[in-house]
């Protein structure tokens, strides 16, 4: 070790003791480097989920139950079911569902088409298309 790299006013200790207690100027740029590194490659993987969320796709209904309708209150009844609404001929994206629970429409629907919509994504559980965007968009306030 250079008595450069020891801090001015450092108390005497043997040379085992002073790599132990008083690191070097070299080794805490080694460290400041790593700790700079580890933010630059988090923050882009920040970015990229939150790119990720908002394209991602709910289709409503689901293609389990494609040709069914949705009542008001998000469930899925027969083809025809008076006061229902048939599903929409695409899947909304991330960005668009979150508008929709702020208050926005969903693109294609009415108001009414578009509440109910909404109350059947409210209503998806793990496992059923979409899912996991819904739970995306929900976690990530």
């Amino acid at each position: 070790m250079e008595n450069s790299d020891i801090p001015a006013g450092a108390p005497e200790m043997d040379d085992e003791m002073k790599d132990e207690a008083v690191p070097s100027r070299r080794r805490m740029l080694a460290l400041g480097a790593v700790g700079v590194s580890a933010a630059l490659t988090i923050r882009p993987a920040f970015a990229q989920t939150a790119v990720s969320v908002m394209n991602c796709e709910i289709p409503v209904p689901g293609a389990t139950a494609a040709g069914q309708y949705i009542d008001r209150a998000g469930k899925l009844v027969p083809a025809g079911t008076k006061g229902a609404f048939p599903g929409s001929p695409r899947p909304f994206t991330g960005e668009e569902v979150k508008r929709a629970f702020r208050g926005q429409t969903l693109p294609g629907a009415t108001y009414n088409q578009s509440q109910a919509y909404l109350q059947y994504i409210r209503r998806l559980q793990a496992g059923q298309s979409g899912f996991t965007c819904f739970a995306s968009i929900t976690t990530s306030r």
